[in-house]
C-alpha cells in the first residue's frame, strides 16, 4: 500500500513538473488588425546569443499579403519581405539591445488584414536538467519528456489548423459576398431584358396610321 502511495505521489509531482514546463514557453503570439496604408511595430528586448524565431501569416484581406521587417538595436535589417503571405525566419542576436519587427500595409489603398506572428525568443529549458546528474533517465521521466515533446508538436498543429480555417473561413465569406452581388447583377439585368423584349413585342403587333393626302387639280 505504501509503494503504491509512493508511485501515485511521484506521478503527480512529474505531472506537475510537466505542466509547469509547458507553461513556461517563452513566446510571443498575437493576431491583430491591420488597416489599409498603416504599419505596426512590436518590440523585445534580446539578450545576446539567444536564438530566436518569427512565423507570421496573414489571415483575412485582400490578397492575404503583407510586407514585413526586422531590425536590430542598431537599426540594421535582419529581415525584410514584400507582400508575403507567410513566412518564417530564425536568427541569433548578435547583440544585447531591443530589436524591432514590422508589420507594413501602406501598399494597399482600401484593403485591412487580419496578420497572425509567433515570435519565440530562446529554446525551451529541458524537461529534466543533466547538470550535476549522476543517473540517466529514468522510464517515467522519459515518458514525460515523450509526452511533453508530443505535446509542443499538438499545440502548434491545432495552432495551424485554427488559422487555415480562420483563412478558409474568410474566403467563403468573401466568396459569397461576390456569389451575392452577381446573383443581384444578374436578376437586374434579366428584368431589363424581359421588359424590354416586351415593348419590343409590343411594338410589333401595334396599328400603325397611315395618312394619304390627295392632290387635286
Amino acid at each position: 500500500m505504501l509503494q503504491h502511495l509512493v508511485y501515485r505521489s511521484n506521478w503527480r509531482s512529474l505531472l506537475s513538473l510537466l505542466l509547469l514546463a509547458l507553461g513556461c514557453a517563452t513566446a510571443s503570439e498575437i493576431t491583430f488588425e491591420l488597416p489599409d496604408n498603416a504599419k505596426q511595430c512590436f518590440y523585445e528586448d534580446i539578450t545576446q546569443g539567444t536564438k530566436c524565431t518569427l512565423e507570421f501569416q496573414v489571415i483575412t484581406g485582400g490578397h492575404y499579403d503583407v510586407d514585413c521587417r526586422l531590425e536590430d538595436p542598431d537599426g540594421i535589417v535582419l529581415y525584410k519581405e514584400m507582400k508575403k503571405q507567410y513566412d518564417s525566419f530564425t536568427f541569433t542576436a548578435t547583440r544585447n539591445g531591443t530589436y524591432k519587427f514590422c508589420f507594413s500595409n501602406e501598399f494597399s489603398t482600401f484593403t485591412h488584414k487580419t496578420v497572425y506572428f509567433d515570435f519565440q525568443v530562446g529554446e525551451d529549458p529541458p524537461l529534466f536538467p543533466i547538470e550535476n546528474r549522476a543517473t540517466a533517465l529514468t522510464q517515467m521521466e522519459s515518458a514525460c519528456v515523450s509526452i511533453h515533446e508530443a505535446l509542443k508538436s499538438v499545440i502548434d498543429y491545432q495552432t495551424h489548423f485554427r488559422l487555415r480555417e480562420a483563412q478558409g473561413r474568410s474566403r467563403a465569406e468573401d466568396l459569397n459576398t461576390r456569389v451575392a452581388y452577381w446573383s443581384v447583377g444578374e436578376a437586374i439585368i434579366l428584368l431589363v431584358v424581359s421588359i424590354g423584349q416586351v415593348f419590343l413585342l409590343k411594338s410589333f403587333f401595334s396599328d400603325k396610321r397611315t395618312t394619304t393626302t390627295r392632290v387635286g387639280s
